[in-house]
């Protein structure tokens, strides 16, 4: 065989390409564009994110694309776009529209699916693209912003960063095309670890985005972005061209928020209070520092890591008690126990931080039950858990399962540091323990967001919240939590009727109240926003052992257009355009994200993985698997060489992510599309003492209660059930939570069931312990 030298001239070399990268005149990865339009009006922002995809090869393809949105946006619109053909979708239970796009599919039918895999992870699919053909699908959106101090954010995540994988790999064909193997902790893993480019590679997605911002009233004083280049025109501001999918954009609006409530006249309202200027009292406090120390957080994450805990600790003060735990695959601690915060131990603890690197994987179940341990039951002291974190693991059903309960009775702060941080997760917990989630993108941001944590891991200004005047209908008012200095308080809710409020609660001198009055509003994003809320809500609670509520979920869901994780928005054109099915599947692989830094890729990896996939469309929809290296003790996240068709030939780096995957068990099998989950052996029954911390939490609540109240009494029922749920079925707690839940029921005798709750929860704290067991939360019937 001869082999011909090419001329230098002909194969000169790309830029920053990475070893491995193949270029060609039309490209080889299906999503050519991606655009964000938002229309900002004062704290809520409509939006409009359309993605552009083309078939750059001879067979027909569908392309899949796993990619993030604000994890509180509510999605209300779906449409694909295809030669001069407009197909609006329809939102439906997801099972069911899984099924009518496969059949689509088969019918040789141009078919477009959108699904949530977390409230921050979504996945389109769209099917029987011709050769060389252009489809666009568009998502349509709301959002709320967060405002503190002066300031609203706006913030676009634009790469879902990879995720920890914790748990055995299972049988069966996977529940996505992603490169992580599904395992018995995270079912859907490979639903969420989309495969990674190499570093530089060629022909990135074009990327535009535009923010046109509409202060509605308020005095705009700035605009300023901090990750990205942006030109600013007037009050739009316009992304750089030529940026890449990398990193979250933010944008921050600098005006005075005011006390409102706002109504849409269709029987949704939206209140906003601006903190009283109240002086706030500080109990003695029990804080529990948990920093992560995996592999994911090399680099300028673990530097910022290290200063934000040091600050934390800085807070402090000697009436205070408090713990430092760090983790990757193991957790350690810089003391025995709780220790007083004395300027010594401070000190200690400081000195501690400053030697802690990134290693390992991103095992969080472990550290937080020790710092459940740790804090114990409740006492006179606060009790506080601050978790400093990038949040990227994939259990955090798992997790809120396991310990959501016993958080709920502790002050919860998270701490998110990544320029595309898991924010939809690190708010979920934070909102169980009613405390606050800051967001670092960058250590310039650090400073700004440590001065909010001083005050939030202070005493709040305000506590039981409640509301009075409006005829609101049970059970849609979302988390009232408490108000903070220099943080507003946000709720949505559903009223029959009503145009004026009172918001009543307790300062640290005694009673407070401050009236609102209602204006109405032609605002439609009001009720999506509210609906995206509550159903958050919702399935938190499905997540924590209410199953009994997926039903309403869906209908929720539906009824008002809004979608979630149990329906999906399919788009079916009705003509035919292919002979069937898609002859060749990609699943797009998205950017390393800003910051990170990945181990080095084995030799070779990035040429075998493009090789792979350049024959891969002459063999129609037939996968192939290719070797996947080990990365020894640093997390692997998603594997060069995931379901050939899918990840590979890209050139795909491996990313921090997961540890090596030990060997699949025999035996398992898969339920039907997205519920995939084990059937594994039956797990052990959970004790009465894996909730006592929080039985005796919430019986000192109820004690201290000055007099009987049937709304509270109501809501103790509902987390009660929850916690029954998670023990498999405690009779006791569950009858008991059966007779708390019928406290809104007209003719209920509070003082009643108030006694009846304290005898009952009584008897359990010095009980024997329970037994049961519940399936895992993608176990469905």
């Amino acid at each position: 065989m001869n082999i011909t030298s090419l001329e230098p001239a002909r194969c000169l070399p790309v830029p920053d390409a990475g070893f491995g990268a193949l270029r060609t005149e039309r490209g080889n990865l299906p999503l050519e564009s991606v655009d964000v339009a938002a229309d900002i009006s004062g704290l809520i922002a409509g939006v409009e994110v359309t993605q552009g995809f083309r078939n750059p090869f001879d067979v027909t393809l569908e392309a899949t694309y796993v990619f993030p949105l604000p994890d509180r946006a509510a999605v209300t619109g779906f449409r694909m776009e295809a030669d001069d053909r407009v197909v609006e979708g329809v939102l439906k239970e997801r099972a069911q529209a899984r099924a009518d796009y496969d059949q689509a599919l088969r019918e040789g039918r141009r078919a477009a699916i959108a699904e949530e895999d977390r409230p921050d992870v979504f996945t389109i699919r769209v099917g029987n693209i011709l050769p060389g053909e252009r489809v666009s699908v568009r998502l349509t959106m709301s959002q709320p912003l967060p405002y503190e101090d002066g300031a609203a954010m706006f913030r676009f995540p634009l790469v879902v960063a990879p995720r920890y994988i914790p748990g055995s790999p299972i049988d069966g064909p996977p529940a996505g095309d992603g490169a992580a193997p599904d395992t018995d902790a995270v079912p859907d893993a490979s639903r969420i670890s989309p495969p990674v480019l190499l570093p530089g590679f060629p022909d990135p997605v074009r990327l535009s985005l535009r923010a046109t911002v509409d202060a509605a009233g308020l005095e705009l004083r700035e605009l300023a972005s901090s990750l990205h280049v942006v030109e600013e025109e007037g009050h739009t501001v316009r992304l750089r061209p030529g940026e890449r999918l990398d990193r979250d954009f933010i944008l921050r609006l600098s005006f005075d928020a005011s006390t409102s409530l706002q109504l849409d006249g269709r029987g949704t309202f939206a209140l906003t209070v601006v903190p009283p200027p109240l002086q706030s009292t500080r109990t003695p406090r029990d804080l529990v520092l948990v920093l992560d120390r995996s592999g994911s957080m090399g680099g300028w994450k673990m530097v910022t890591a290290r200063r934000a805990a040091a600050r934390i600790v800085d807070t402090l003060t000697e009436q205070d008690r408090f713990a430092v735990l760090t983790f990757d695959s193991v957790v350690e601690e810089a003391f025995e126990g709780l220790v007083e915060a004395s300027d010594r131990n401070r000190y200690r603890a400081v000195e501690h931080l400053a030697r802690v690197d990134a290693r390992g994987g991103t095992e969080l179940l472990e550290p937080l039950r020790r710092a459940i341990a740790l804090l114990g039951a409740r006492g006179e002291r606060e009790r506080v858990v601050v978790l400093v974190t990038d949040g990227q693991v994939g259990n955090e059903d798992q997790i809120l399962e396991q310990v959501g309960g016993a958080l709920s009775a502790m002050r919860v702060h998270t701490v998110g540091i990544d320029r595309a941080v898991n924010a939809g997760f690190l708010g979920r917990l934070a909102g169980l323990g009613a405390g606050r989630c800051e967001l670092v993108e960058s250590e310039d941001r650090l400073d700004t967001a440590m001065e909010q944590i001083h005050r939030r891991i202070g005493a709040p200004l305000v506590t039981d919240l409640s509301l009075k005047g409006l005829d609101v209908e049970p059970d849609t008012v979302t988390h009232l939590g408490s108000i903070f200095p220099g943080v507003p308080l946000r709720v949505y809710g559903r009223c029959r009727e009503g145009s004026s409020l009172t918001v009543r609660g307790m300062a640290a001198d005694g009673p407070w109240e401050e009236q609102v009055a209602g204006v109405t509003v032609d605002n439609p994003a009001i009720r999506a926003v509210w609906a995206r809320a509550h159903l958050r809500e919702l399935e938190d609670r499905y997540a924590m052992g209410e199953h009994d509520l997926e039903p309403r979920i869906v209908r929720t869901s539906l009824e008002h257009g809004v979608l979630c994780r149990f329906t999906a928005y399919v788009a079916i054109d009705t003509r035919q355009v292919a002979e069937g099915a898609p002859e060749h599947r990609v699943i797009q692989p998205v950017e390393p994200p800003s910051g990170w830094e990945p181990p080095q890729a084995p030799p070779m990896m990035g040429f075998t993985a493009h090789a792979a996939v350049m024959a891969a469309p002459r063999m129609g929809a037939q996968r192939m698997r290719l070797p996947q290296p080990g990365l020894g003790d640093l997390d692997q996240g998603l594997m060069a060489g995931g379901p050939a068709g899918s990840a590979e030939g890209f050139g795909v780096s491996p990313m921090p992510g997961q540890p090596p995957a030990p060997s699949a068990p025999g035996g398992a099998v898969r339920g039907p599309g997205w519920a995939r989950s084990p059937k594994s052996a039956p797990r052990p029954a959970q004790p009465l003492d894996a909730v006592r911390p929080q039985l005796v939490a919430e019986l000192d609540r109820l004690k201290a209660l000055p007099v009987a109240d049937l709304l509270y009494l109501a809501d103790l029922g509902s987390r009660l059930a929850a916690l029954a749920a998670y023990l498999g079925g405690n009779e006791q707690l569950a009858a008991l939570a059966r007779e708390l839940e019928s406290a809104e029921r007209p003719g209920a005798d509070a003082q009643t069931l108030h006694d009846r709750a304290v005898e009952v929860l009584t008897a359990l704290v010095g009980g024997e312990p329970g037994s049961g067991r519940r399936g895992p939360f993608w176990k469905r019937t």
